[in-house]
């Protein structure tokens, strides 16, 4: 008899994240999830990744989750983003033969057998493993399902990007410009378009990691999102048609379940994580702009400043963290009492906080689904990769955000005049749009919150995802132990 859907299921997972922020975050939230479900989670990062874990101003791992962690065989964090292409190299080289090591060591400590590999997609050697020891894999893919689709469906994008290079005597870029439904036939209507690609597209190096990723799919056991089926009913449906294993979105897949733990209270000097809920305490209702671009990869220098004058002469108040401190930075936004600077803060309770009621963001897939979780308004500033497409989905598709630049555009800086008028335009009260905006931000909030409860989109997911992989290790434990007995 299967257990119900709240009954504990003791199984041994073992979890592998993608060495980035955003990747170890979303991986250690599904851990979070599991473990919650009763499984055993070993989670598994380089040796500089569990400082950075354990660092004292990131959430401690939950219960049930226990850090192992294999040598610094890959780049550091620090400064990777001077060689992204170099850095995929080596997780794609480097960390199987460690990790494979590292298995060995916790079944010779005789702990429980691993009934699963959860893995960052972005570390598709992973299923390999899986499939050599026996051992299903789970991959958990950390960007839209609609990111996924672009590339799983590349063969098909080849014909229109050709198109795209000898457009039609006498079109506009914007009449040449191509979704990608029509492009993918099988893809119901979307907003996303070719350009949402660019130039990572042409990026043949990152490209070749990405389509690795992907294509790995076809033998791992199951393909997990981050997104919830809500926010991308037609995409995710068209993926399930086409690939040969359960898909299961699981999201939002965000830290919620902390939301409850206390933090440090203030010192009175207003410079600490604690120190900035304590802050937001003081303020009105909707009235702080949340900034955060991101810890990879950040804006130009010149553009860096605009940011800094815009938010000074928008004269909103704001909460900005900036991971590299910058004098120049505090002081051009000034001596103010309307703002703060940090280096680091608990996102998600910061935008679940009553007080902040914008979110100028890089639109990184976890930052966006804690703004989704939270009601919170977006201003969309995609930087890179998977992101020109979440800001897409963010303004035209589900209509909670408004757009800082086109992405075709991203080469201009912005000037602090133009972000000035868009953030007073995003926290603006008064205006219909915004109105209609802030509506729908809060719709989806209760979608989320719906999806993640009991019964819900997620929940249920989850709940497959934990029947899956718990039947699997009892029927591998009984056929162990009928080879014992004969």
């Amino acid at each position: 008899m299967a257990a119900a859907d709240d009954e504990p299921r003791r199984c041994h997972i073992v979890a592998v994240p993608f060495p980035g922020r955003g990747h170890v975050n979303a991986v250690m939230n599904l851990s979070r999830l599991l473990a919650a479900r009763g499984a055993e989670v070993t989670f598994v990062v380089t040796e500089e990744w569990l400082g950075l874990v354990l660092s004292a101003a990131a959430p401690p791992p939950p219960a049930g989750v226990r850090l192992r962690t294999i040598p610094n065989v890959i780049p550091s964090e620090h400064g990777r983003a001077a060689d992204h292409a170099g850095f995929l190299d080596a997780v794609a080289t480097e960390m199987e033969a460690p990790f494979e090591r590292l298995l060995d060591r916790l079944q010779a400590e005789g702990g429980p057998p691993v009934a699963a590999l959860v893995a960052d997609t972005y570390v598709p050697w992973v299923v390999g493993v899986g499939n050599r020891r026996g051992v299903p894999v789970c991959s958990l893919f950390p960007m839209s399902a609609s990111f996924f689709c672009a590339y799983y469906h590349f063969d098909r994008l080849l014909p229109c990007l050709a198109d795209e290079h000898a457009p039609a005597a006498g079109a506009t870029p914007e009449k040449s410009e191509q979704r990608l439904d029509q492009c993918i036939p099988d893809l119901a209507s979307s907003s996303v378009t070719l350009s949402d690609l660019k130039p990572l597209i042409y990026n043949k190096r990152t490209v070749k990691h990405i389509l690795t990723a992907v294509s790995s799919i076809r033998n791992a056991q199951c393909l997990l999102f981050t997104t919830m089926y809500e926010l991308e009913t037609s995409v995710i449906d068209s993926l399930r048609s086409a690939l040969p294993c359960p898909v299961l979105p699981i999201g939002p897949c965000v830290a919620y379940m902390t939301l409850e733990e206390q933090h440090p209270k203030s010192n009175g000097e207003l410079t600490s994580p604690g120190d900035c809920l304590t802050w937001l305490d003081s303020q009105p209702v909707n009235s702080v702009l949340y900034v955060s671009l991101g810890s990879f990869l950040s804006v130009s220098t010149s553009q860096l400043d605009e940011i800094a004058l815009g938010l000074a002469t928008s004269e909103v108040r704001f909460l900005w963290i900036l991971r590299e401190q910058s004098p120049r930075v505090r002081e051009l936004v000034g001596d103010t009492n309307r703002g703060m600077i940090l280096a680091w803060c608990d996102q998600l309770k910061v935008l679940c906080h009553p007080s902040v009621g914008g979110f100028l963001t890089h639109c990184g897939m976890n930052s966006t689904l804690e703004a989704v979780f939270a009601g919170v308004p977006m201003l969309a500033l995609p930087l890179f990769f998977d992101q020109p497409i979440d800001s897409r989905l963010i303004v035209e598709e589900w209509k909670v955000g408004l757009e800082l630049r086109d992405w075709t555009d991203k080469d201009r800086v912005i000037e602090s005049k133009e972000i000035a008028r868009a953030i007073k335009r995003l926290m603006a009260s008064d205006e219909a749009e915004m109105e209609a905006i802030r509506r729908r931000a809060l719709e989806w909030k209760e979608v989320s919150v719906r999806a993640a409860k009991k019964g819900g989109s997620s929940y249920n997911n989850l709940s497959s995802l934990m029947e899956m992989v718990c039947s699997l290790q009892c029927t591998e434990l009984g056929q162990q132990r009928s080879k014992t007995s004969v």
